[in-house]
């Protein structure tokens, strides 16, 4: 079997360093933070410059975290724009590697099977590293940072962990090198995939480090972990079996639409009502987009931060397998009004429609009148239709001209925040 060789390629406080580009300011000395100014001093800040960040500024952290004594630029989020600068960096990607090489893994990182194209350029893995680095910054004034590994999981590793310290922002990893040099490397949550619930299990047993793993009883691990701990003991080795033809060729053998919503204040009763309403409308809509059905649909719903109340959770079975609004909006809300808390106030909302399937692999009863489902669809078709010629809101509903409705404004935003267009 070849040898492999990756890299994983992030782009340095994407969302920041784009803004500090489009200000003609330097990303890596310009004091710059990505947040909605309309969202007050709570709102989390989507991005932190890199001199902020060194100045103790924590990602991710919330507005009024940022210490008042230190002056910066506050730049509403453009998302439109970010989608546009990463692909600008794609075809930079491209322009080096073929598709079938590439994996995108979110906005502002790749993972790249470089394997064959060390020969072709001539080059190193580090050196060919630098090259498309430089190009990113060339063409686009944004800094990448580069983990290179001998299996997926080591570039990962590389990125995360060793890039950040190295003057030229690149990461090397092998499985000899990663067991010598971070085995006892803390906290154990700087690794892919370890979370602070994993780490605190881990910890019930004086489990501290990646070494601790390799050195712990494997019962224990199985049980505490099941499958998953296969995972934990390969990477606590630096070994990973996926590769790219694997990332490629893999299809989910379940597949689910998901909508979910933090709303921007505490939401009454009646009031998030409207939002669940409007969330299952436009799943409506994504189904028929895609030509899928669903006969099951399952509800989350959050109270208010203030409250100590578990979160109200239920789904409920369709008759049969569709995608019209006539049938899914009212078992949708019947089963809100079953499981939700009428005089709690609510903050998060999520819905799920499960068991997503084709339409045409769906069977059908002897015993159902469909002609309905097939006229609701004709009125669903129509609808994207004008929306996509016209815009998200060239078509609504009353219900989305209700005071609680947020699908207005969310139509102009992408992932949640503004589009900047």
């Amino acid at each position: 079997m070849t040898a492999r060789t990756y890299i994983c390629i992030d782009l340095k406080s994407f969302y920041a360093s784009v803004e500090c580009v489009e200000r003609g300011l330097d990303p890596m000395k310009a004091k710059l933070v990505v947040a909605d100014p309309e969202r007050g001093g709570g709102t989390i800040c989507l991005a932190v410059s890199p001199t902020l960040k060194a100045m103790g500024v924590k990602n991710r952290c919330r507005v009024f975290e940022i210490p008042q004594n230190i002056e910066y630029i506050k730049a509403p989020p453009r998302m439109q724009l970010y989608i546009d600068y990463s692909a600008r960096i794609y075809g930079i990607y491209l322009s080096f590697f073929a598709p079938e090489d590439i994996h995108v893994y979110s906005i502002d990182e790749a993972f790249i099977d470089v394997t064959n194209y060390l020969a072709m350029y001539k080059q190193t893995p580090k050196e060919l590293s630098k090259t498309v680095m430089a190009e990113i910054l060339r063409q686009t004034g944004v800094r990448a940072t580069c983990g290179i590994g001998t299996n997926l999981y080591l570039a990962k590793i590389a990125l995360d962990i060793v890039a950040k310290h190295a003057p030229d922002f690149i990461g090397e990893l092998t499985e000899e090198s990663y067991c010598e040099t971070l085995w006892d490397h803390r906290p154990i949550t700087d690794f892919w995939r370890i979370g602070a619930g994993i780490a605190a299990r881990l910890e019930k047993h004086g489990v501290h480090t990646m070494r601790g793993i390799t050195k712990a009883n494997e019962d224990m691990l199985y049980r505490e972990f099941g499958i998953d701990a296969e995972l934990l003991i390969d990477h606590a080795w630096g070994r990973e079996t996926a590769t790219m033809a694997d990332i490629k060729k893999y299809k989910s053998k379940s597949n689910s639409f998901s909508s979910g919503q933090v709303l921007m204040r505490d939401y009454s009763y009646d009031e998030a009502r409207v939002i669940v309403k409007e969330m299952m409308d436009l799943l409506c809509l994504r189904l028929v987009k895609h030509g899928m059905v669903t006969n099951s649909v399952s509800l989350y719903v959050s109270y208010s931060h203030t409250l100590n109340l578990p979160a109200a959770r239920g789904s409920t079975t369709l008759s049969h397998a569709t995608n019209t609004p006539n049938l899914m909006l009212p078992a949708v809300t019947a089963l809100y009004n079953r499981i939700t808390d009428r005089y709690s106030p609510i903050r998060r909302i999520n819905l799920c429609c499960n068991h997503v399937e084709p339409e045409g692999d769906i069977q059908l009863s002897l015993f159902e009148d469909l002609s309905q489902d097939e006229k609701d669809k004709d009125l669903q078709t129509a609808v994207l239709e004008i929306k996509e010629r016209y815009g998200k809101n060239a078509i609504l509903k009353g219900m989305n001209y209700d005071k609680a409705g947020t699908t207005i404004e969310r139509n102009m935003q992408i992932g949640g925040h503004k589009s900047g267009v």
